[in-house]
């Protein structure tokens, strides 16, 4: 094998890392719960196949799957990437942590700051910007937990069991997590909001 290959092995990329520290985190809250691969499969509907993909540190998942894989698990999908957390109450708006899988700031048009220190806490408070079109339909959120959302700029539709709630600036929504809701910009222009969910769900 030559040098280069080598010397890959030995500095692997930021995303091979991103990968490892992923799988490591399922197997061990996996481990940590008594669950084997088959009832983790059984309680999130991830297959065992690409389960032990990603405890191996291999794999490429969904979103979808990653949500399924924390909802099996109990815990937040942010306790999948994240490990130490400040000790600061203060969050400054240049340190604010930008909420990514596997280096991807924006999420199919979006982009999530968290603005709490944590999300080990009873809430998670996130800033949200949406450009035009983002549309969430196609994986409908449900959890448990309560969430309140308030638009600062823009238009943000909110659909809640497919029940469509328009908010322009100023306007504010609270609703069950249970229900299942999703997001949609329907303006022109980038929309910003600021979400609230108890517990924490990232």
């Amino acid at each position: 094998m030559s040098d280069s290959s080598a010397g890959d092995r030995e500095n692997p990329s930021e995303a091979d890392v991103s990968t490892a520290s992923l799988g490591e985190q399922i197997r061990s809250l996996r481990k940590t719960r008594g669950f084997t691969l088959e009832e983790l499969s059984h309680r999130s509907n991830v297959s065992t196949g690409l389960i032990s993909l990603l405890e191996r540190g291999k794999g490429n998942p969904s979103f979808t799957s990653l949500v399924q894989l924390a909802h099996g698990l109990d815990v937040p999908v942010g306790r999948l990437f994240h490990g130490e957390n400040s000790a600061s109450p203060v969050v400054r708006a240049e340190e604010r942590r930008v909420l990514e899988w596997h280096g991807n700031e924006k999420l199919d048009g979006a982009r999530y700051q968290l603005l709490t220190p944590s999300l080990k806490g009873a809430l998670e408070v996130v800033w949200v910007e949406t450009e035009p079109g983002h549309d969430t339909s196609a994986t409908p959120f449900r959890h448990n937990g309560e969430e309140f959302g308030i638009v600062l700029t823009g238009v943000k539709d909110v659909f809640l069991d497919g029940v469509r709630h328009r908010l322009t600036a100023g306007d504010s929504i609270t609703y069950p997590s249970s229900i299942p809701h999703w997001y949609v910009n329907v303006g022109d222009e980038p929309s910003t909001a600021i979400w609230v969910i108890t517990p924490p769900t990232w």
